[in-house]
Parts: structure tokens; sequence; C-alpha cells
């Protein structure tokens, strides 16, 4: 089981050089979770970046994959997990995911980095072809 935060979407959607190396770590739909508030931030970033059809489409496929809510513990453990190492509510809130599901998180958001439990790759610079 993994989570995939929002920074590793971005990347694998837009097919970018990280993006196609994180591809092989990339979950099977029955083992790829996916954090409500991942797919409010998805929804976010396609509608402005890509369009409502892209996004419609993203979020289509999200729903094929474990989609967790959030609920009363993942929301404590966010909390804590917020005091603990500074993340913002969003990312505690995708973090406490993966760790009460007892999932790897796969990102490419630095802070993430030297959490336990956690597959960084790094963003590397390059220009979009038009």
């Amino acid at each position: 089981m993994r989570v995939v935060d929002t920074s590793a979407w971005i990347e694998w959607l837009l097919d970018s050089p990280t993006g196609k190396q994180l591809a092989a770590d990339l979950p099977a739909e029955a083992d790829w979770l996916v954090p409500s508030i991942v797919q409010l931030e998805l929804n976010k970033w396609l509608t402005r970046e890509l369009g409502e059809t892209r996004a419609d489409q993203v979020i289509a496929f999200s729903m094929t994959c474990v989609v967790i809510n959030l609920d009363s513990r993942i929301a404590l453990l966010a909390a804590d997990l917020h005091r603990e190492h500074g993340l913002s509510t969003a990312d505690a809130i995708i973090y406490a995911t993966a760790r009460d599901q007892g999932a790897e998180l796969l990102t490419c958001d630095a802070h993430f980095k030297d959490l336990p439990g956690v597959r960084y790759y790094a963003k590397t610079a390059w220009l979009m072809e038009s």
C-alpha cells in the first residue's frame, strides 16, 4: 500500500523527468491510497493548469483507487505530526493518512524527505515542450 502525495501525482501527470523516475514506484490501483485532501489539491491544480476535462479524468481515476476520507483518528494524528514535524495542515493530513494505513508515502516534496516511511524523489529542473 502506498499513498501518493499531490506533488508526485503532478510530476507523473506532467510526465516530467521526476515523474518518469517515480512511475515505477506507483502502486497498482488496489494498493494506491488516495487521501481525500489529495483529491481536493489535484482538482484545484488540474482545473487551473490543465482544465476541467483533465481534472474530471484524473479525479475519476483517483476514485478507482482506495480513497481514504479524513476522520477524527487521522485528524488527531495529523495534529500531532504537524506539531512534531512542522508540516502544513494538508501535508500533515497526507502523512497521517499514510501512517494510519501502515503505508509508505511517495512524494517529491522536500519537507517529507527525512521522515520515516517516505519514498522521496527530488524534483529536477526541466522545461515543458509546447
